[in-house]
């Protein structure tokens, strides 16, 4: 197994402060390095090597990242922002294949999978089926009650309203059934 990357291998707060840099992305690598020994004058510095390899994975990340999130934009504009419809399907759908993708990974004939990263995989998997179990009929249920809890807020807020402008009950009655459509 190789040796952990010597900024994997640095205090929290120094390697937080350089992923800070990093993320940023206004720094040369030299810049970093000089406003980490700044900042850390005690510490020894990571090497101008070992900056730039972990700044290519950390850049590769943030491209990741900025892809999904442009495509989740996209998803969201064109299916709706509602999770019980078919972005949330689709959400479902997406775990499922990233934790696929994981798994057949992690059993690469050159790799051992540890039993951390089979526990992993199940917690991911057990997630997955408990999104999936989720019926139309409970989705409806929870809309519905959701819904029932709305109308109930808003008639006692129209009861309070009613009563501190003087409002008659006709006036409230009307009100409540034809503008926010709760039964009398």
């Amino acid at each position: 197994m190789p040796r952990a990357s010597s900024i994997k291998r640095l205090p929290a707060d120094q390697r937080a402060f350089l992923e800070k840099l990093l993320r940023e992305d206004r720094y040369t690598l030299d810049e970093i390095l000089a406003k980490v020994q700044e900042r850390f004058p005690s510490s020894q510095a990571p090497s101008r090597s070992a900056l730039g390899r972990y700044s290519q994975q950390v850049n590769e990340l943030a491209g990741r990242m900025r892809d999904i999130q442009a495509a989740s934009t996209v998803l969201v504009s064109e299916l709706g922002e509602d999770p019980n419809d078919r972005a949330g399907q689709l959400l479902v759908q997406s775990v499922t294949t990233l934790a696929t993708h994981a798994a057949l990974n992690a059993t690469g004939e050159d790799k051992e999978v540890s039993i951390k990263q089979v526990g992993e995989l199940a917690r991911a998997a057990r997630a997955v089926l408990q999104a999936r179990k989720m019926s139309l009929a409970e989705r409806q249920e929870i809309a519905r009650i959701a819904r029932e809890q709305l109308l109930s807020e808003q008639a006692e807020k129209l009861k309070e309203v009613a009563k501190a402008a003087g409002m008659t009950a006709a006036t409230a009655d009307t009100i409540k059934r034809q503008i926010l459509g709760i039964p009398a």
